[in-house]
């Protein structure tokens, strides 16, 4: 398994742990460009702010980190996150991640960074499984998830309708080395 604790992250980018007061808007705007804009998110209409709100809520609720990195200025560039797979008990060692980059800042490094700090937030947190849904037509994520281990673990074809087209979504899984001893219950 590669190791993901000691990357390097991109020229003038900072790590930081997201917060509802300082970030809101900025995730907002990279939700709402992707949703606009990509198949990234099957949504159809913008989010608002208020929606930003629960979503943190929901974070916090669950554990479940929000990285970003800012550039020099405080701007942030991008943002990854990961939250339950399936709200069962016996999926508590799985997580859905995503990662997104601001249209200004992209082709810098700044996804692969972030699901590498992804990555290494997991394993402290004693997960086992990463997993993402990528639009099957998202060829430049599905290379960095490659890239950084993950594989193939399934397709649903037709899984959504977006843009006047059925799209398909792929899955792609990281196992970790962790939790170092599992439990049921």
């Amino acid at each position: 398994m590669e190791n993901h604790r000691s990357q390097v992250l991109p020229r003038g980018a900072v790590a930081v742990d997201c917060s509802h007061a300082r970030h809101a808007p900025a995730i907002l705007t990279i939700f709402n460009d992707a949703i606009l804009h990509s198949t990234a998110l099957y949504d159809y209409e913008p989010r608002t702010l208020e929606t930003m709100q629960a979503w943190f809520q929901a974070k916090t609720a669950g554990g479940f980190p929000v990285l970003g990195l800012e550039n020099a200025a405080g701007e942030l560039m991008g943002f990854a996150s990961y939250g339950a797979f399936r709200a069962y008990p016996a999926n508590k060692y799985t997580v859905e991640h995503s990662v997104y980059v601001d249209g200004r800042f992209r082709g810098l490094g700044l996804g692969e960074a972030l699901m590498r700090l992804l990555i290494d937030r997991a394993h402290q947190a004693q997960l086992h499984v990463l997993v993402g849904g990528i639009d099957a037509t998202n060829a430049g994520s599905i290379r960095l998830h490659e890239k950084l281990g993950f594989v193939h673990a399934g397709t649903i074809r037709h899984a959504g309708f977006k843009f006047g087209r059925w799209l398909d979504l792929a899955f792609y899984q990281l196992l970790l080395d962790t939790p170092v001893a599992p439990i049921d219950g």
